[in-house]
């Protein structure tokens, strides 16, 4: 039992362990059945959430920033240091630190309601729990389009959630899919070492404003609360800032790179064929189409809607309010999950004070 139990321990999970903490709850490792009791279920093995497992050529100096972990700055971070080992050290101290109640790994498969409850079920047993914050991002979620003859080609064929490195692609001829910008990163990446074709289903759309961080920022938040207050399904976050001229789609373009393709209409065992019907030779196809939220455990509690949204009221589900999304929505980037999670926190203690009044 514990009177809240936070799914997933990456930035937004420990930012809401952190003020929850700090509320005065207590861990439900050691005091289960105290009444203000907390802990946090992660999947992983180790600290570190989803950046345990990015790309090795993934460098600080590359990533978009990491907001520092509430009352915790970053120590002096190498900018030629994969991030992969940068951040999850990072989480790692932050976790030594505040002495956050972490079960790992747990693997949640299902949240139900239990009369006035929620049936937390996991591959290390059960838990109560009567409230959920949750903070499960997107990493186990990969989108993987359809293609006919996808299943019949004889290549490789990557997602960027299992991309190791360039260099398994060395002399082929990839296709690289996807006008995100991870896609862009890693465009450039690989082709420095191999013949690449871009595809997207839209033409990419580049910013040629004067791109500020702050602004865009803003902007995109706002418009994201708009959607998920109306229950709309999110989009990317490419698909409401557009593309940067950043250092490495320059790169990418001045190694011409950057000529898009429009979108193949099927995939065949050596190639792909082409939306003008033509065939193109590759042996390789990099899907970097990105990633939605990893929910499907909630699934049970019936939260989405007629247009597969989830409409929220702050970090509440407006269909159950006892549950929280962080990292989800407008709160994916770090400084936001932060954010998130301290909103989380004083939500569920007015919720549990207003159940004991």
């Amino acid at each position: 039992m514990a009177a809240v139990v936070v799914i997933g321990a990456g930035q937004s999970g420990l930012s809401a362990g952190h003020h929850l903490k700090r509320r005065g709850f207590t861990s439900a490792l050691t005091d289960p059945d105290g009444p203000r009791s907390f802990v946090l279920l992660d999947a992983g093995a180790t600290p570190g959430g989803a950046w345990s497992h990015r790309w090795e050529s993934l460098r600080m100096a590359t990533v978009n920033g990491i907001f520092d972990l509430p009352g915790f700055p970053k120590p002096p971070l190498d900018p030629a240091e994969p991030s992969r080992t940068a951040v999850p050290r990072y989480f790692a101290d932050f976790e030594r630190a505040t002495g956050l109640p972490v079960a790992r790994p747990v693997h949640v498969s299902a949240v139900r309601r239990n009369d006035l409850d929620f049936a937390v079920e996991t591959d290390r047993g059960p838990w109560t729990a009567r409230a959920i914050i949750n903070a499960t991002g997107t990493w186990d979620n990969p989108v993987r389009p359809h293609y006919p003859g996808r299943e019949t080609f004889a290549g490789i064929q990557v997602h960027t959630r299992d991309y190791v490195s360039a260099e398994q692609f060395a002399g082929r001829r990839v296709a690289v899919v996807g006008g995100g910008i991870s896609a862009l990163q890693l465009l450039e990446e690989i082709s420095r070492v191999a013949t690449t074709r871009w595809y997207t289903r839209r033409e990419p759309v580049f910013r040629t404003d004067g791109f500020e961080p702050e602004v865009a920022g803003r902007e995109t938040i706002a418009r994201v609360v708009a959607d998920v207050e109306a229950g709309r399904p999110t989009g990317s976050v490419v698909s409401y800032t557009g593309l940067a001229w950043t250092p490495y789609a320059l790169a990418a373009r001045e190694r011409g790179a950057l000529r898009r393709r429009p979108m193949f209409t099927a995939i065949e065992p050596y190639g792909v064929r082409e939306a003008d019907g033509t065939f193109t030779s590759v042996d390789a196809i990099l899907w970097a189409t990105g990633f939605k939220a990893s929910l499907a455990h909630l699934d049970p509690l019936g939260l989405r809607n007629e247009l597969g949204g989830i409409r929220m009221a702050g970090t509440a589900v407006v269909a159950e309010p006892r549950v929280h999304l962080i990292g989800f929505g407008p709160s994916q980037s770090t400084v936001g999950a932060n954010r998130a999670g301290r909103e989380a926190v004083n939500a569920v203690v007015t919720q549990l004070d207003a159940a004991h009044a």
